[in-house]
């Protein structure tokens, strides 16, 4: 049973310059402050991070191949050093903040790991590249490594618990350069002071608009938090070298609050830790079974169990005239057809589009009583007919019960499901809910450290050899252990026979 955390809220809003607003109350001071506070790691904690450690190994391997993946990589590998980290999947050393690039998109690529939903999404998981690309150029030890993932997650996860930032249409990776800033801090045990300017020159870089995640999505969507990243080591660089930043950040009269997010007028409540109290948001948050957008997560195994009612009937799917999901404001105007992008509906949306279709999603799941990160996504896929079809019948809407528990603080009570209402064309309705996945803590099938490996095998299958793997997971295991300078041992290799068949990518301005 775990503890009852221990928070304090702080009140966040915009300040006048002439007000006397004392640093030590800037937000991004008290995050500082969280961040050089040596409580130990808690061994649930370091647990669940070895967990979300193999979790981004997986969805690399599997993205390997991939286009932007190929791209960061070969931009990566134009600034090979001497003493620095490494590139998923390759040898050699690269600079830390080109590494944190590639591994960072490979990360992000399938949209396939870890997710935290709350006022705001995040994937905490982004954190994992550019921290382990500091510790392996610097020689950092494997437990320093493990209390900065701690502190990054923690500072991502509770920035999105109290700062919503879609609803002013800014991109949720504003809040991964202060994480990444916040863990790099406790991972090399950097001062109060160099972290508080390091997080406000990164959210000073890494504040974008939500473009990249609406209409027609393109690769950029993989790239945004590998960018957030790289910007924050850069941050981190520049502070330890006596470099100030914009403040304060977040409340200053122009400053993030004020312009980019609810104006002069809004008070964003936002939870830290008490000082002494153990990092252990990590444990709020939960990694996806299936290849797409996590709130379609609970809405493929929705699909998946009234397939089996449905095909029992005589005419299968043939006999269903509309499909209505009642589900969050959240899923309804991100994934649904709330979010009024004609794109959710076209065969020919890119794979960044799809995985943001929920009417697309359920379609296919109902179809195949299955979910695959390639082949329900094949362009062969998208263009069949009885699936084009059977797409266009489905829509969503917003349900304020669902909505409500969407941003319930009761773990027990959020969801981020739907209630399928199914009227077939004989008028009969058919009706199936399903609150969180099955995959979830919660859930029917909660992923635990055997799920974890049993994804690494499948994703890695035909890319990282079987020896290769085990050496991967022992490394993982010992983490704890590691000495100073053998973190290079947390980078998976890659047959070079299986890199030869990427896509050839035209050269650029890195050489």
């Amino acid at each position: 049973m775990r503890s009852v955390r221990i928070v304090q809220i702080h009140d966040v809003r915009s300040r006048r310059s002439a007000d006397d607003f004392p640093r030590t109350e800037h937000l991004a001071y008290k995050i500082a402050e969280v961040a050089t506070d040596p409580v130990a790691v808690e061994p649930e904690t370091t647990e669940m991070l070895l967990n979300r450690i193999i979790d981004n190994a997986a969805v690399s391997a599997a993205a390997v191949l991939r286009r932007p993946v190929t791209v960061a990589r070969q931009q990566a590998q134009a600034h090979r050093t001497r003493r620095g980290a490494r590139v998923f999947g390759v040898g050699g050393c690269y600079a830390a903040e080109w590494a944190a690039w590639a591994n960072g998109v490979a990360v992000r690529e399938l949209d396939f790991h870890d997710t935290f939903l709350a006022a705001e999404y995040s994937h905490p998981g982004d954190n994992i590249p550019p921290l382990v690309a500091v510790a392996q150029q610097l020689g950092v030890r494997g437990a320093d490594l493990i209390r900065g993932l701690a502190t990054a997650y923690e500072i991502q996860i509770d920035l999105a618990r109290g700062m919503c930032l879609h609803e002013n249409k800014i991109d949720h990776v504003a809040h991964l350069g202060p994480s990444v800033v916040a863990g790099i801090g406790t991972m090399l045990r950097l001062d109060t002071e160099t972290i508080y300017h390091a997080i406000g020159q990164a959210l000073h870089l890494t504040t974008s608009t939500r473009q990249s995640r609406k209409g027609a999505i393109s690769s950029w969507k993989a790239f945004a938090p590998a960018h957030a990243g790289k910007v924050a080591i850069e941050a981190v660089d520049r502070a330890m070298r006596g470099e100030g930043s914009p403040a304060p950040i977040w409340e200053g009269e122009d400053g993030v609050i004020a312009w980019l997010l609810g104006g002069p007028d809004r008070t964003y409540r936002v939870p830290l830790p008490a000082p002494g109290e153990p990092k252990r948001a990590i444990l709020d948050s939960y990694t996806k079974e299936h290849s797409a957008e996590y709130q379609s997560q609970a809405p493929i195994d929705l699909a998946r169990r009234l397939r089996e009612r449905l095909s029992g009937l005589e005419g299968g799917l043939d006999q269903i005239a509309t499909i209505v999901l009642h589900t969050s404001r959240h899923t309804h105007v991100v994934i649904g057809t709330g979010s009024g992008d004609p794109q959710k509906f076209d065969p020919d949306a890119s794979r960044e589009t799809l995985d943001h279709s929920l009417p697309y999603i359920f379609a296919v799941a109902l179809q195949d009583g299955s979910w695959h990160h390639e082949r329900s996504y094949a362009p062969e896929r998208a263009h069949r007919p009885d699936t084009v079809e059977l797409w266009h019948k489905i829509a969503t809407v917003e349900d304020p019960e669902w909505t409500r528990r969407y941003h319930s603080t009761d773990p027990a009570d959020k969801a981020f499901g739907a209630r399928a209402e199914v009227t077939l064309k004989s008028g009969e309705v058919i009706v199936d809910e399903l609150a969180v996945a099955d995959a979830h803590p919660l859930g029917a099938r909660p992923f635990e450290r055997k799920q974890y490996i049993e994804k690494f095998a499948e994703l890695a299958d035909g890319t990282v050899e079987p020896f290769e793997q085990q050496r991967f997971l022992y490394t993982v295991d010992n983490l704890a252990d590691l000495r100073a300078g053998s973190l290079g041992e947390l980078n998976v290799s890659v047959d070079p026979r299986v890199l030869d068949k990427a896509p050839v990518i035209p050269s650029g301005i890195f050489r």
